[in-house]
């Protein structure tokens, strides 16, 4: 069963365990910054690097969230948001050059920033029972959120490419 390309080792649990705490921690240190935060990032870096296996820490990182914030309503969300992310991700080449990595990796991110809103309405408009004009004022009343979230995430974004090259080298360090 160890030929199993989704059976984890050890050292990947213990490894994603650790990145899913990394997730969390810094959404927390960054929580004053309301929506600047590092979570888009490290799911696309986590994907870079691993591909279909970094659902683990992003879905880790999910039920930590759920575990301290409560598990509600404004959680269920997480549960396909953060996914959204991470296919767009591994619709990428999985050996990008790094020329173009550097512009789509902050760009994806960004665009995901800008799109959250957008994404978590749905869930909100099912579990509140909202029309469509009442799921698309709610829309409206986060876009500031969501313009300080996308150039957030555009900025951060940078920071994929570098960390994607260190994982897939520890990776390679055993």
């Amino acid at each position: 069963m160890r030929n199993n390309k989704f059976c984890l080792s050890i050292r990947e649990m213990v490894l994603f365990s650790m990145l899913a705490g990394l997730m969390f921690c810094s959404r927390v240190v960054l929580a004053p910054l309301a929506n600047i935060h590092l979570v888009g990032v490290l799911t696309m870096t986590y994907t870079v690097a691993f591909r279909s296996k970094a659902l683990v820490p992003i879905y880790l990182y999910i039920f930590l969230e759920g575990l301290f914030g409560g598990f509600s309503a404004w959680w269920l969300p997480y549960l396909y948001v953060w996914t959204v992310l991470w296919g767009a991700t591994m619709l990428l080449p999985p050996n990008i050059r790094p020329q173009f990595a550097r512009v789509v990796y902050p760009l994806i991110c960004a665009l995901h920033g800008f799109l959250f809103g957008i994404l978590y309405a749905p869930a909100q408009a099912l579990l509140f029972g909202l029309s469509f004009e009442e799921m698309v004022a709610w829309v409206i009343a986060g876009l500031r959120m969501d313009i300080t979230h996308g150039i957030g995430n555009l900025v951060l974004g940078t920071l994929v490419l570098p960390l994607s090259v260190y994982l897939k080298k520890m990776q390679t360090q055993r």
